[in-house]
């Protein structure tokens, strides 16, 4: 079992590395694209665990220590693999 996390930053939050990347992708040339944020994926993978408990572990390995909650929003997924 895994899950895979998604981590962004929060709407009105500056996000420079997004903004210096859909700058650089205009100056060559790939136009049309309004706003570009960068966030982060990350995957974790569970031993023997039920997938409630692999829902409790991800959302408070977040909560905790992997989102900042006064900039970031997050949203995962438990897949069985």
């Amino acid at each position: 079992m895994k899950a895979k996390i998604f981590i962004k930053y929060k709407d009105g939050i500056l996000d420079p590395q997004g903004k210096v990347t859909g700058k650089a992708l205009n100056s060559i040339g790939i136009n049309g694209i309004n706003s570009l944020t960068i966030g982060k994926y990350i995957e974790m993978e569970f031993g023997d665990v039920s997938k409630d408990e692999a829902n409790q572990i991800a959302n408070e390995s977040c909560k905790k220590l992997l989102v900042n909650p006064n900039t970031q929003t997050y949203s995962f997924e438990i897949i069985n693999e």
